[in-house]
C-alpha cells in the first residue's frame, strides 16, 4: 500500500508542476485532463500527508520515551503523544484503504433517472410523483440541474412513468444505488375505510454518456413522430413534435415529448438512447468485470426490492443494508444524504472485504 501511496504522491507533485506550465495552461483539453486527475488525487494525497505527519509524531514520541529516563513529566507528555499519533495512524490507514479502492469510472457523470409505476395503479403513479419530487429536491440541495426528458402523467397528479436527467458532478456516485423496486405502504386518499395499501414503483439510474462511449449506426434506428399528449390524452399541441426512437438490433425504445420542438425532443431521446445502450454494454461485458462493477449492497436489478416507505409509521427501511430511519417526511423532502452515505459506506466495506479474500 505504501508503494502505491508514494507513487501517487510523486504523481501529484508532477501534476502540480505541469499545471503551472504555460504550455499546458494554453492547451485547454490537456489542462482539463490534468486538472481532473489532480482533483481526483487530492483527497488521497491529503490523507497520506496527514498519515506521514502522524507517523513522524509517533516516531518522535517513541524516541522521547526511550530517552526520557526518570523524567516523569517528559515521559507523560511523550506517552500522550505516542497514543494520540498511533490512533491517528490507525484511523488514517483505514481511510487510505478506502481511498485506494478502484473508482467507478462513471462516478463523475450526470445521470438519467427513469421512474415507472408498478403494482398499485393510481396509488403507484402518485408515489412515482412523490419519488420524482424527492429526487428533485435532493438534486436542488446539491446544486444540480433537473430536466424532464419524458413524462406520462395521470389525471390524479401522478406519473405512469417519468424520465429526467440530473446534471451535476458526481450525480451518479450518489444516486447509482437507487435502481430497483421501491415499495410504499400508506392509506390512499381515495380509501374510505382507512386501509393501508401497498404499491410499488421501479427506478433505473443510468450514467449519462457521450456519443463517443457508444457507437450507434443511424441505419439501425427507426424514428417515429407523433402528437404530444397530456393526462387523459388531451393534446398539448397539434403538431407531431413528439419523438419515438427504436434501436432495432436491441429493441430498446425511447420517447420524448417534453419540448415543442421536434429537434429538441429528438436530441433528448438520443441522449436517453445512448445511456440505455451504454448500460447494456456494461452489463454484457465479461462476468468478472461485471461482478467487480456490480454494486456490492445490491445487484442494481430493477426487479430487486430495495426500500420500503411506510407512511403510518413514518419509517423508511433500506432492505439491502438493514437501515431503518423514522424520518420519512424529511427524506421525502429531499433529505437523502443519510441513506445515500450509508449505502456508499456499505459498498466500500464490501469491496474492502472482497480485497482481503
Amino acid at each position: 500500500m505504501m508503494d502505491k501511496l508514494r507513487a501517487a504522491d510523486a504523481r501529484y507533485d508532477e501534476l502540480n508542476n505541469k499545471l503551472s506550465d504555460p504550455s499546458v495552461i494554453s492547451d485547454n483539453e490537456l489542462y482539463r485532463q490534468l486538472m481532473k486527475e489532480y482533483k481526483n488525487l487530492t483527497p488521497l494525497i491529503e490523507a497520506f500527508r496527514c498519515y506521514q505527519k502522524a507517523e513522524s509524531d509517533f516516531n518522535d514520541a517513541l524516541a522521547t520515551l526511550e530517552d526520557a529516563g526518570n523524567d516523569a513529566e517528559l515521559r507523560e507528555m511523550a506517552q500522550e503523544e505516542y497514543s494520540d499519533s498511533k490512533e491517528r495512524m490507525e484511523a488514517l490507514t483505514e481511510e487510505l484503504k478506502i481511498l485506494l479502492l478502484p473508482k467507478d469510472p462513471d462516478d463523475d457523470r450526470s445521470v438519467i433517472v427513469e421512474i415507472r409505476g408498478g403494482a398499485g395503479g393510481d396509488e403507484a403513479a402518485l408515489f412515482a410523483n412523490s419519488l420524482f419530487r424527492m429526487y428533485t429536491m435532493y438534486a436542488q440541495s446539491q446544486g444540480w440541474k433537473i430536466e424532464i426528458l419524458s413524462a406520462n402523467p395521470t389525471e390524479l397528479g401522478g406519473y405512469k412513468e417519468v424520465s429526467f436527467s440530473v446534471v451535476g458532478d458526481g450525480a451518479y456516485a450518489k444516486m447509482k444505488y437507487e435502481s430497483g423496486v421501491h415499495r410504499v405502504q400508506r392509506v390512499p386518499e381515495t380509501e374510505s375505510q382507512g386501509r393501508i395499501h401497498t404499491s410499488t414503483i421501479t427506478v433505473a439510474v443510468l450514467p449519462e454518456v457521450e456519443e463517443v462511449d457508444v457507437d450507434i449506426n443511424p441505419a439501425d434506428l427507426t424514428i417515429q413522430t407523433y402528437r404530444s399528449s397530456g393526462a387523459g390524452g388531451q393534446h398539448i399541441n397539434k403538431t407531431e413534435s413528439a419523438i419515438r426512437i427504436i434501436h432495432n438490433p436491441t429493441g430498446v425504445v425511447v420517447e420524448c415529448q417534453e419540448e415543442r420542438s421536434q429537434f429538441k425532443n429528438k436530441e433528448k431521446a438520443m441522449k436517453m438512447l445512448y445511456s440505455k445502450l451504454y448500460e447494456a454494454k456494461l452489463t454484457a461485458r465479461d462476468s468478472q468485470i461485471a461482478e467487480e462493477r456490480r454494486i456490492q449492497v445490491g445487484t442494481g436489478d430493477r426487479s430487486e426490492r430495495i426500500r420500503t416507505y411506510n407512511y403510518p409509521q413514518s419509517r423508511v427501511t433500506d432492505h439491502r443494508i438493514g437501515l431503518t430511519l423514522y424520518k420519512l417526511d424529511n427524506i421525502m423532502n429531499g433529505d437523502c444524504d443519510e441513506i445515500f452515505e450509508a449505502l456508499r459506506l456499505a459498498d466500500q466495506t464490501a469491496k474492502l472485504l472482497k480485497q482481503k479474500d
